[in-house]
């Protein structure tokens, strides 16, 4: 049997995903409290995260939304990562207010939620890279997957990892896209 670079990329990016979910899933969670969503995109689902990154990026005005969702364009799949808000009931401030019931009341995520979602990222993150698959984290495509109900309605903050397997890694040398701070 003759397996063809293109075919066995995209199945390298694709099974590469799937170990990427399991370093997040094992990676540590405050108080032991595993509260992370994942996924993994690639045709259809993926062509409208695009779409929806290009509708926030025109209804935004930010550019870099359309820059990214050109990214993810030439990515052969998406991990996606999220994490649903459910406050720990530590009551530690770290969110910024006194207690998890007034951040609760006032729609703030629960700082070791997001924690916990970076550290899951991170993990993720490294195993692409340990497998030498061309990535990058991307908080548009999160946004995006956010937009279209991708995870679970709980689910408040996401990041997407894009994966690409090509001759010239897409996020190489993207443009920077200076907008002004509002």
């Amino acid at each position: 049997m003759i397996y063809k670079s293109n075919e066995s990329e995209k199945n390298a990016a694709l099974r590469t995903a799937e170990l990427m979910l399991a370093a997040a899933r094992t990676a540590p969670k405050a108080c032991g409290i595993d509260n992370i969503e994942t996924l993994i995109i690639d045709g259809a689902e993926k062509d409208a995260l695009t779409a929806a990154m290009r509708e926030i990026g025109a209804d935004s005005g930010l550019g870099f939304f359309q820059r990214d969702a050109e990214n993810v364009d030439g990515c052969h799949c998406v991990a996606l990562i999220g994490v649903k808000d459910i406050p720990r009931g530590l009551d530690c401030a770290f969110c910024g207010v006194d207690t998890c019931a007034e951040a609760a009341k006032n729609g703030i995520c629960c700082a070791m939620a997001v924690d916990d979602l970076g550290i899951a990222v991170g993990s993720a993150a490294a195993t692409a890279m340990d497998h030498r698959i061309d990535n990058r984290v991307l908080f548009t495509a999160g946004k995006g997957a956010l937009k279209l109900k991708y995870f679970s309605e709980k689910v408040k903050v996401c990041f997407g990892i894009g994966l690409s397997v090509s001759g010239k890694n897409p996020f190489f040398d993207r443009p920077a896209i200076e907008e002004p701070i509002k």
